[in-house]
């Protein structure tokens, strides 16, 4: 069993101004570089960047021809843009979940445990403030899996696994913390540097610009040592409040300007690691949490052409852009359709850094390292992925074929008061030939059919599906607090 090491971080000075005057101070001090440094730059680092309710198709490089973004274009070419990359969840909470513990969601308890949570009834919901639900400290979380190597571990951003005390990023594992406890649309809407909360309220057109200036004082404080660096920022998840330098100046309005300031942020980050000599040890991923929100009109992404957004287990929900890049480590120049996810960052992260990773605790994440790097001749981990909403399971894929059990219409109006819920029938794709998921070829497929419905049957009897009123065996309970947070205040 990996240990939890929590360290606590220094006290805050303040903000904006004066946290600028001294973040590197309390960066550099937090922790002491190991031994040996030489053999720790040997080690790459790892820096994930992901966006918030970015859509398929909203960076260049995945076909949008209204938002700009050179940064993230120019990763693709430099490195590797995965066109079949997928997250644990098509919302929030659960997503961010399974990016740090390798899992499913449903299996560290995001699934039908938080229907408790708030008003509405609905499957995989997200945390909102004054939850006394998050992410039980006993999962073990990428931070944790790399500290015995020597890896300093920092979140920028969003965190959303839980604001009650026992949830804070600094207590989950990781060894440095700035930024809010959930969403930009929650309220209130406040900083956190570590467990303190900070005073001054956050400026809303400079969120993008403040995790991004923190964010490279960290990769300046940390270049003597193996480091993970999390910088999951709030845009473009409405309301969208893009900075002065870039509002008014999207063909594609509010969501375009905020989708190219994440670019900028993009390039800044890369900027910061070629002025500290360390993009040739460096693996930096960009995607996104979710599908677009939809339902928010020219406020919301676009999927394009894929079928569907947010809160939905078609493709629009589950299938983000990802980009990777790494000079030293990852092979230039490649488009891989490959199925590939964020689970898998834990495993790949421990076989980069030369970890003898054995979890305690099962996970669904795959070891794709050699994926990453381009390695001839190496096809995906991933036999089969499975699609949850909650603890509904939804689908399966296996190879360009996907099966969609029978369910109801997945979009967060069918949970408000007085709305309809629409009953969908089964359904098989061929996403090579139909990638929008528009006409299924069950009858023409019958032994596929077949097969695939045996491999949910099998996923049933792990984690259950309450479509099916299949119990979960495998799932382990989700964190609760005995003193949540009301408004930002202890009770």
């Amino acid at each position: 069993m990996i240990q939890r090491n929590i360290l606590v971080p220094a006290r805050s000075f303040g903000f904006m101004a004066v946290v600028a005057a001294c973040a590197m101070c309390s960066l550099a001090a937090a922790a002491p570089a190991p031994a040996d440094a030489s053999a720790a730059h040997q080690k790459p680092n790892f820096v994930v960047i992901l966006a918030d309710d970015l859509g398929y198709n909203d960076v260049g490089c995945f076909g949008s021809a209204l938002i700009k973004t050179p940064n993230i274009d120019k990763m693709a070419k430099e490195g590797v843009r995965f066109t079949n990359f997928y997250v644990g969840a098509p919302i929030c909470t659960p997503s961010r979940a399974a990016l740090l513990t390798g899992c499913i969601p449903v299996r560290v308890g995001f699934g039908d445990q938080l229907r408790q949570d708030g008003p509405r009834r609905s499957p995989g919901k997200v945390l909102h403030a004054g939850s006394p639900y998050g992410l039980d400290p006993s999962e073990v979380i990428i931070p944790e899996v790399l500290k015995p190597a020597g890896y300093y571990s920092g979140l920028v951003g969003k965190w959303h696994l839980g604001d009650a005390p026992e949830f804070n990023p600094i207590r989950e594992g990781f060894d440095y913390f700035f930024g809010p406890p959930y969403s930009n649309d929650s309220v209130p809407f406040y900083f956190l540097r570590g467990t303190e909360r900070l005073k001054t309220p956050p400026v809303m057109n400079e969120l993008t610009t403040t995790y991004t200036q923190d964010a490279q004082r960290f990769i300046t404080a940390h270049k003597d040592q193996p480091f993970f660096l999390y910088l999951a920022h709030n845009m473009p998840h409405v309301p969208l409040t893009p900075g002065k330098r870039f509002a008014g100046h999207s063909p594609r309005g509010l969501y375009g300007d905020a989708v190219e300031e994440v670019d900028w942020s993009v390039g800044e980050i890369i900027k910061t690691l070629k002025e500290n000599h360390l993009e040739d040890h460096t693996l930096v991923i960009f995607a996104s949490d979710n599908g677009p929100w939809m339902v928010k009109g020219e406020e919301g992404g676009s999927a394009n052409p894929l079928r569907n957004g947010k809160t939905s287990s078609y493709e629009g929900g589950f299938r983000v852009p990802c980009v990777m890049w790494g000079p030293g480590i990852v092979k230039p120049g490649r488009v891989s359709d490959e199925i590939i996810s964020t689970m898998d960052f834990m495993p790949t992260f421990a076989a980069m850094a030369g970890i003898d990773f054995h979890p305690a605790k099962p996970i669904d994440g795959k070891n794709q390292a050699d994926l990453i790097e381009g390695k001839e001749g190496v096809h995906s981990a991933w036999k089969h992925f499975f699609y949850y909403f909650g603890n509904e399971l939804h689908a399966v894929r296996e190879n360009n074929y996907k099966l969609r059990a029978k369910n109801t219409l997945e979009n967060e109006n069918v949970y408000r008061k007085n709305c309809p819920v629409v009953s969908i029938p089964a359904a098989l794709y061929d996403l090579n030939q139909d990638i929008g998921e528009q006409k299924s070829v069950m009858k023409d497929h019958p032994k596929i059919h077949k097969h695939l419905n045996q491999l949910l049957d099998q996923e049933r009897q792990d984690l259950g599906d309450s479509l099916t009123s299949a119990p979960a065996v495998n799932e382990r309970p989700l964190g609760h607090s005995d003193h949540p947070m009301v408004y930002g205040d202890e009770k």
